[in-house]
């Protein structure tokens, strides 16, 4: 892989617009979220060995049960005189037998309990990983998965190119018109670069108004022609539109080189206007 980059801007913006809606990063809700991931699926561990317990002492209430029978069919055969061992043997037997059946409702109890703290366990996962209002990972997230996907670039020997994406005017959005409509455009621009990107290539919330993309396979030029689209889309559906930095994995480079590089051609494109 040889070392390139390459960028531009289709809004004429000399200043780095701000926005307020700042992504949870690395909040204490984020914690919060999965520490309450872990703690539901350790409960949900426990609920699981509590079912499967029952379902051991229901086995061997069955088992007693079998073996009452047995002994009770046993007096009948030779007992001439009175059944009353027989009787008692079958009733310990239908005891049993009762037993046996609470302790598997318990278990099923302890198993749709156990299903319910995983889904909900995931639930929690799922929003500690992925930004709310936009969809894209949280930084944090993205960046391990961002990590991996530029070491398997370097080991296999393919392609890959990160797009350092800003979003034109949010700054001017959120003070015309107010936050939320600067929230609908952030959502616009993630839904229009994921229209046009592979279901596969990451996108993630790095700043406020900042998005990091990986795209895996591409050259610089194919890269360049999806970011044009997505611009093309942008202007036509709501007139806005994105600034661009990209650069292309280098066989040396960290992570850090890549969206330092990325960033700078972003940067320079900006001077030189």
């Amino acid at each position: 892989m040889g070392r390139g980059h390459y960028g531009w801007m289709v809004n004429d913006r000399r200043s780095t617009d701000t926005t307020s809606s700042v992504p949870r990063t690395s909040s204490s809700s984020d914690e919060g979220q999965e520490c309450s991931g872990n703690e539901r699926d350790a409960a949900a561990d426990l609920r699981d060995e509590a079912a499967d317990a029952g379902d051991r002492e229901a086995e061997s209430r069955e088992r007693r049960a079998e073996l009452r029978d047995e002994a009770a069919e046993a007096r009948d055969r030779f007992d001439t005189v009175s059944n009353a061992p027989a009787s008692s043997d079958r009733l310990g037997a239908g005891q049993d037998r009762l037993g046996a059946a609470g302790d598997r409702r318990r278990a099923a109890g302890d198993r749709q309990a156990s299903s319910t703290d995983r889904a909900v366990s995931a639930d929690d996962r799922h929003a500690a990983l992925v930004d709310e209002l936009t969809g894209a990972h949280r930084r944090d997230s993205g960046m391990v998965e961002l990590q991996r996907e530029t070491a398997r670039a370097q080991r296999t020997q393919h392609p890959f190119v990160l797009a350092f994406v800003d979003v034109d005017g949010l700054k001017a959005t959120n003070d015309a018109r107010g936050h939320h409509a600067g929230d609908q455009l952030l959502s616009r621009v993630v839904n229009t670069m994921r229209a046009h990107l592979r279901p596969y290539d990451l996108i993630i919330r790095y700043g406020g108004d900042e998005f990091l993309c990986g795209v895996a396979d591409l050259s610089l030029a194919a890269a360049s022609e999806r970011f044009r689209l997505i611009n093309a889309d942008l202007a036509t559906h709501g007139g806005s539109s994105v600034s661009v930095g990209l650069a292309a994995l280098d066989s040396n480079d960290t992570l850090e080189d890549l969206i330092d590089r990325a960033d700078a051609v972003l940067f320079a494109e900006r001077r030189s206007r």
